[in-house]
């Protein structure tokens, strides 16, 4: 099995190389880059401005040697694979490359945004497993029961809500209405100026929408795949044959079949992991929150070309690493499996 995993670590850079590649040469084909951002911007502005320096004849505002310094600025003044190559050079060594819109290293913008998505994401995942376990249990040994029907029925619910529409309401019924909570943000504005208690109780105070939204659409998921496996385990014949022979239905339930029923919770384990810190960019819309979803949305639609290769390259990388991370799990709750 270690040999196995190696492998898969191995694998990890070149798939890395051929998902980026891919990436960016659709950045260098998409029409409506940030070159010609630059030249629609120059023409607007020398036609607002009263005539400018045209090019005659060719309807420019800017002429061709300013081009190829633009050209040469954006990264546009190579071919495609030598451009890719020298990106990655500089990957290789620590360097994201700079933000067109911020002016800043890529890598810095993303640190900004970063541990906002990272806590939504860590406490989402934490409250998920934490709940849906122990329901997905409780519903499948209290089948078709007042318990189960009612659990289901609040879990259909909230899977047929999308979480950006959910969010509308709770915005306007919680925060505009009832002022309970703020309409948005990821704290306060005079954050800093509080006490570390203080600062604790803002912090939820304005998390408690978002993960409600955050919530609800894995809630069913995970508390349905749990139910339906357990529910196959209990009618196996080795938990009869436990229980014949003397072992309590707890026993059977806790060291047997639950074992055995986490194992599809394991394999979607390491999917969760991109969905750790990508998050959701209309929730994040919704609520003001800054956070990496946002940013890589932001990205796309400015044609911000470096923070959309850091963003696409962070998140292949974590969906990579989660999905050994699941192979390992799997391992782990389940000893038959070995890979070879």
């Amino acid at each position: 099995m270690r040999d196995y995993f190696l492998r898969r670590l191995l694998l990890v850079p070149p798939t890395l190389i051929g998902v980026t590649i891919i990436v960016f040469a659709i950045t260098r084909l998409v029409p409506g880059g940030p070159l010609e951002r630059a030249i629609m911007e120059t023409q607007q502005m020398s036609m607002t401005g009263g005539g400018g320096s045209q090019m005659a004849g060719q309807g420019m505002a800017i002429s061709e040697a300013q081009l190829d310094r633009l050209r040469e600025y954006y990264g546009f003044d190579k071919p495609v694979l030598q451009s890719y190559a020298d990106w990655l050079g500089k990957v290789v060594r620590g360097d994201l490359g700079s933000s067109y819109r911020y002016n800043e290293p890529v890598w810095e913008v993303i640190q900004q945004r970063f541990p906002v998505s990272l806590y939504y994401g860590l406490v989402t995942l934490v409250l998920t497993y934490a709940v849906c376990i122990p329901l997905g249990i409780l519903k499948a040994i209290r089948h078709r029961t007042f318990v189960d029907n009612i659990s289901s029925i609040l879990i259909f619910i909230g899977y047929a809500i999308p979480g950006y529409a959910l969010g509308s309401l709770l915005i306007l019924f919680f925060a505009v209405r009832l002022e309970w909570f703020p309409m948005g943000g990821f704290v306060s504005y005079n954050f800093h100026d509080l006490g570390p208690g203080q600062q604790v109780l803002d912090l939820l105070h304005h998390s408690a929408l978002p993960l409600i939204c955050y919530l609800v659409g894995s809630f069913a998921l995970v508390t349905l795949l749990l139910k339906n496996h357990l529910m196959d385990n209990l009618a196996a014949d080795y938990i009869r044959t436990a229980v014949a022979k003397g072992v309590s239905f707890r026993q059977s339930v806790t060291r047997h079949a639950v074992r055995n029923s986490l194992i599809p919770i394991a394999t979607t384990f390491g999917q969760n992991i991109t969905l750790l810190v990508s998050g959701s960019f209309l929730i994040e819309t919704i609520f003001d929150i800054d956070g990496f979803g946002l940013l890589g949305l932001t990205a796309i639609l400015d044609r911000d070309y470096p923070v959309v290769m850091g963003v696409v390259l962070l998140a292949s990388l974590l969906l990579l690493i989660g999905n050994i991370l699941s192979d390992i799990l799997v391992a782990l709750v389940d000893p038959r499996i070995r890979f070879q």
